[in-house]
């Protein structure tokens, strides 16, 4: 007998079965779309981090102050603008408050700022004005308005030229901030910035919280960190009391996280797999068993050993290479559906369904060889005698 028709027979076999077969392939369907479902995600979510990071500008560092002894004031920040390559900063103090107009209030962060904060930070206006420096040295009680507060207190109106409560104050809204989105799960949109002297206020402080430091040249971003993080040890005096950190750091680190959570998450699906051929090599089995006969009767007519051999393992590669196929559609189907409920951001992996069905199949042989050797040992006068 040749391959063909080994082929033929197995497929043939599996026809006259068709639940008992569904069934079986069940388990790899379920492992082959769970892993593209789940890998699915963990990229798209990788992705969406690293664009949202990548947005905050490539060649912007942020000088945080970590140590609660540590002395650091607007003037001590300004010494970062007299680095080398560095072209703008804007240091910041950062809070919550509650923000009303009329019966309506939120709890927002509040960020303390200069002038330069919107260039800095590469934001765009949606009406009005952004704070100016005149704003900063009269202590002004004026604020822009994040677009999702402006949308909370004010619907979908101007709110420029009205005037807001800060914890109980009167501040006289001067411009609404475009939406920027959410950006490591915190909203950007939820804010209200004050001129930095009015936030030290609100604060009840005079410490500077953190600076946003826009680097001249992307290339130098290194280069300038290192003089940066010079500038602030002779400062602070102590390097466990503040940071510089890069975009490139922050997405280099969500990246690694997102990767270790979407193995750990392929990985988990992937027992589905194995479960998967377990389920196949129980049903061979059981195959073997309701075809002894037949096997007899094909073995005192000629038939090898590796006939039969060939016949078992080819039925079983057939089996979860046909749940692999049927897995890899359905967890394509199973991801789109997920982002078109949720919203959430997913990304494909053509290496990870190849490698899924290629998977699948290799179950197939491995969880096929037992039942196929077991029929092809089966002694012909024996397996006659089968009833």
């Amino acid at each position: 007998m040749n391959g063909l028709q080994t082929i033929r027979m197995a497929l043939k076999s599996i026809k006259g079965n068709k639940v008992r077969a569904f069934l079986t392939m069940l388990g790899i369907i379920i492992g082959v779309s769970s892993v593209i479902v789940m890998v699915a995600i963990g990229q798209g979510s990788t992705k969406e981090v690293q664009d949202q990071i990548g947005s905050l500008g490539t060649n912007v560092l942020t000088v945080s102050v970590i140590g609660s002894d540590v002395t650091f004031k607007g003037e001590d920040a300004n010494q970062i603008q007299d680095v080398n390559g560095v072209e703008a900063i804007a240091p910041t103090i950062s809070g919550r408050v509650t923000v009303k107009n009329g019966q309506t209030n939120a709890q927002v962060s509040m960020i303390g700022t200069t002038s330069s904060y919107i260039d800095v930070r590469d934001l765009q206006l949606q009406s009005g004005r952004f704070i100016a420096d005149l704003d900063n040295d009269n202590h002004s009680k004026i604020a822009v308005l994040g677009s999702d507060t402006s949308q909370t207190l004010f619907g979908f109106g101007d709110p420029v030229g009205e005037s807001v409560k800060v914890n109980g104050t009167s501040y006289k809204v001067v411009g609404v901030l475009e939406s920027v989105g959410s950006s490591l799960g915190t909203s950007g949109d939820s804010t209200i910035i004050v001129p930095l002297s009015t936030g030290q206020r609100l604060s009840s402080t005079t410490e500077i919280g953190s600076v946003y430091v826009k680097v001249e040249n992307e290339d130098m971003i290194n280069f300038t960190s290192r003089r940066i993080e010079q500038t602030m040890y002779t400062i602070v005096g102590d390097a466990d009391s503040y940071s510089v950190s890069s975009q490139e750091d922050l997405m280099e680190t969500a990246t690694s996280v997102n990767e270790t959570m979407t193995l750990m998450l392929g990985g988990s699906a992937a027992i589905s797999l194995i479960v998967g051929g377990i389920g196949i090599m129980n049903i061979m089995l059981v195959s073997v068993s309701e075809r002894t006969k037949e096997i007899g009767i094909r073995k005192a007519i000629g038939a090898k050993r590796g006939n039969i051999l060939l016949q078992f393992l080819i039925e079983s590669m057939v089996l979860s290479s046909l749940g692999g196929i049927i897995g890899v559609g359905i967890g394509v189907i199973g991801a789109q559906i997920f982002t078109l409920t949720t919203g959430t951001t997913i990304a494909y992996s053509v290496p990870v369904m190849l490698l899924s069905f290629l998977f699948s199949l290799l179950v197939g042989v491995v969880f096929g060889v037992f039942p196929a050797n077991k029929a092809s040992k089966l002694d012909p006068i024996q397996a006659l005698r089968y009833e």
